[in-house]
């Protein structure tokens, strides 16, 4: 065992880093929301409208490199729009996060364009 400060030592052999899969969670769907084109819809409960959700995501940490994940993502875009291209900045935009903010790579990324939504009507004067 070394005697010397944590300071010291080589950031391999201060530790292990375990970053938990609800986390990678959340920055892949808060790195999608932040991407023109995709929108936030309402969410529902027995008709009743109980708030907004963005991005869906399911994580998998499973098999392969420990520094890479599968991701299975839901988005609804806004329409009319090039879901093509939006999906594309969405797929760029959550690697460079993952990367950036926790050192994961992503190994796969499917993604389910949900639903398509225009924007909401202005409000009616009477």
């Amino acid at each position: 065992m070394s005697t010397a400060s944590p300071a010291l030592l080589d950031p391999a052999e201060r530790g292990h880093l375990d970053i938990h899969p609800t986390v990678l969670r959340k920055i892949i769907e808060h790195a999608a929301d932040q991407v023109p084109g995709t929108l936030r819809s309402e969410r529902r409960l027995a008709g009743l409208e109980v708030g907004e959700t963005g991005a869906n995501a399911r994580v998998s940490t499973g098999s392969g490199a420990p520094d890479a994940v599968d991701v299975r993502l839901e988005l609804t875009l806004g329409y009319p729009g090039r879901v093509t291209s939006v999906v594309d900045a969405v797929r760029s935009r959550i690697s460079e996060e993952l990367e950036r903010l926790a050192g994961y790579r992503v190994r796969t990324l499917a993604v389910t364009v949900s639903g398509l939504r225009g924007e909401p009507a202005p409000p009616r004067v009477q």
